[in-house]
């Protein structure tokens, strides 16, 4: 059975009951549940959470039948300014602390953006942007080994980790076993990667896969700008059957959460993506 959530936020900003019981009204069992963008009866700024609070809004979400599979923590981690910086990491690291009281072992977040350093150090913006992730990432897997919990790291081809290589860099330079990979293939593909996606997402899966611990699915697809976008599932480029192949081979029951869609997309796209994988044999 595809274990197939969403991001809780795309139904809006509700009160957490509200929220839980729109999700499993629209059929998902699981969500990936970013507090501040999806709660609005929450106060999830640093310091408010605690066991108390992650446990009531997790029952909320368990007494409606989804489960919260990953949180979503998305901070700058490579945020010039220090003071913001260690203001992110310290978020970050308490959404760990608390993630099991959530009922989740999962917090997730992207790298910042690629070009962040270039116009102040314009010969080694991406190696200055990358010794400060590498700091960063260091400081959040030593948390997430004090919790027992993940800290899922998710490579987009915008940003300071931006390729299969740059993740291999990362899980060599930082050997922690509870440092994780969200794969988003939408999010790590280039233009130049459309002629042999196959290739790409073999490549990716087959040297990372024990490092991938959640997906995330939409679709994809560049304009004549060669500008990313993101239509609904089945309008873009992306080959879903080989994905959820190699998906079941490699990552049978993985958690998977729907992005970039409406909440009216939402029920469609899903049930475009459960006939999909029900459509694979392995």
């Amino acid at each position: 059975m595809m274990k197939l959530g969403i991001l809780a936020h795309t139904f809006g900003k509700q009160p957490t009951a509200q929220l839980a019981q729109t999700i499993a009204d629209n059929g998902f069992n699981s969500v990936q549940l970013a507090l501040a963008k999806a709660l609005s009866d929450v106060d999830s700024a640093n310091g408010k959470l605690s066991p108390g609070l992650a446990n009531e809004i997790g029952d909320q979400f368990a007494q409606r039948g989804v489960k919260i599979a990953v949180l979503g923590c998305y901070i700058n981690p490579i945020d010039p300014d220090p003071v913001s910086r260690r203001a992110d990491i310290d978020r970050f690291k308490e959404h760990l602390r608390y993630a099991r009281d959530f009922g989740c072992s999962m917090v997730a977040t992207e790298t910042g953006g690629l070009d962040t350093y270039l116009s102040t150090h314009p010969d080694t913006y991406e190696e200055h942007a990358w010794n400060i992730l590498r700091a960063t990432v260091e400081e959040i897997a030593e948390e997430a080994e004090k919790w027992g919990v993940h800290a899922a790291i998710e490579p987009v081809s915008t940003h300071t980790l931006h390729t299969r290589e740059h993740m291999v860099r990362l899980f060599e330079e930082i050997p922690s076993s509870n440092l994780g990979m969200l794969f988003d293939p939408c999010n790590l593909i280039k233009q130049h990667h459309v002629a042999d996606q196959a290739g790409f997402l073999r490549e990716v899966i087959e040297t990372l896969y024990q490092r991938i611990i959640v997906i995330h699915a939409k679709d994809v697809a560049f304009n004549a700008q060669g500008k990313k976008v993101n239509p609904v599932p089945g309008a873009g480029i992306l080959d879903y059957p080989l994905f959820f192949e190699l998906l079941k081979q490699y990552k049978p029951h993985i958690d998977i959460s729907l992005e970039g869609v409406t909440a009216e997309e939402a029920v469609p796209a899903a049930k475009h993506l459960r006939e999909v994988w029900s459509s694979i044999r392995v």
